[in-house]
């Protein structure tokens, strides 16, 4: 005699599919507990396109310093090859017009080499941050630590950390230095062209110093530091009036130090950090 089928058999075929997808619905949330997947980096040519894409916003304002350089070194009186060779070897938009000025006054040079140090030692401070780790070959290394410029270093700064790549920074400090370079020669065919100096293109570093204080305190709200900036050139002007520029940056690096420290001693400083 052929015996039933015990209660529930027939539901058992049935619940097979469910036990089946139970080992993948608990997989789901595991997979995005791991968080999304990382995509490919881009091909070579894409990350160079991409640093010179990412150059032209820095160029708007390197391709001009560069015309005021050449210009100011053909009013000074300077070879025109100067410009190409201060260009290269000093790759600081701030520091080589400030060199025309020191040249053509014929500064000291112990002078000439401290205000060098003074103005370009952040640069050390951006190596902390900036991603040399992506370049590998020692001698686009090299490069990159010698370009890294103020405007190379925001631009970088902005990028996300997963679409950076040694391509792509070294695209765009070449692109940046070419603005420079090439800014440069224009100035210098320029200068040579115009029939008179322009006057107040030497007012060119000024203005850019200001813009960017300017800039500067809005970001920041910096009240203090902008009061003893001009205590420090004041002081310079009355102390050392033929060495102003290198005692008040000097000056005004040893106050920022004793302010520092006067603010990290005060109480609760700590605590409102942390």
């Amino acid at each position: 005699m052929k015996r039933d089928a015990p209660p529930g058999a027939a539901a058992r075929p049935e619940a097979a599919p469910a036990l089946e997808a139970a080992p993948a619905a608990e997989a789901a949330p595991a997979a995005e507990a791991a968080g999304p997947a990382v995509a490919p980096p881009a091909a070579p040519r894409r990350q160079i396109a991409d640093g010179i894409r990412d150059s032209f916003s820095a160029g708007l304002g390197i391709f001009p310093l560069g015309i005021a350089l050449g210009l100011l070194i053909t009013q000074a009186g300077l070879p025109w090859w100067l410009a190409p060779a201060l260009s290269l070897a000093a790759f600081a938009g701030s520091l080589e017009l400030l060199l025309v000025g020191m040249l053509a006054t014929v500064t000291p040079l112990a002078a000439v080499a401290l205000t060098v140090l003074v103005v370009n030692f952040r640069h050390v401070f951006y190596a902390f941050s900036f991603p040399l780790h992506l370049v590998k070959h020692p001698v686009a290394k090299a490069y990159a630590v010698y370009a890294m410029i103020d405007e190379v270093y925001a631009v970088n700064a902005s990028l996300p950390e997963a679409e950076r790549s040694a391509r792509r920074l070294l695209a765009l400090q070449i692109a940046c230095e070419t603005y420079w370079v090439g800014g440069g020669l224009i100035g210098v065919g320029l200068g040579a062209m115009l029939p008179a100096p322009i006057k107040g293109l030497e007012f060119a570093l000024c203005a850019l110093f200001t813009v960017l204080t300017l800039d500067a305190f809005r970001s920041r709200g910096e009240i203090p530091s902008v009061l003893l900036a001009g205590a420090s050139v004041a002081i310079a002007l009355v102390l050392t009036p033929d060495l102003a520029l290198l005692t008040a940056l000097l000056l005004f690096a040893a106050l920022l130090l004793v302010r520092h420290a006067l603010t990290a001693r005060r109480p609760g400083t700590e605590s409102a950090d942390a």
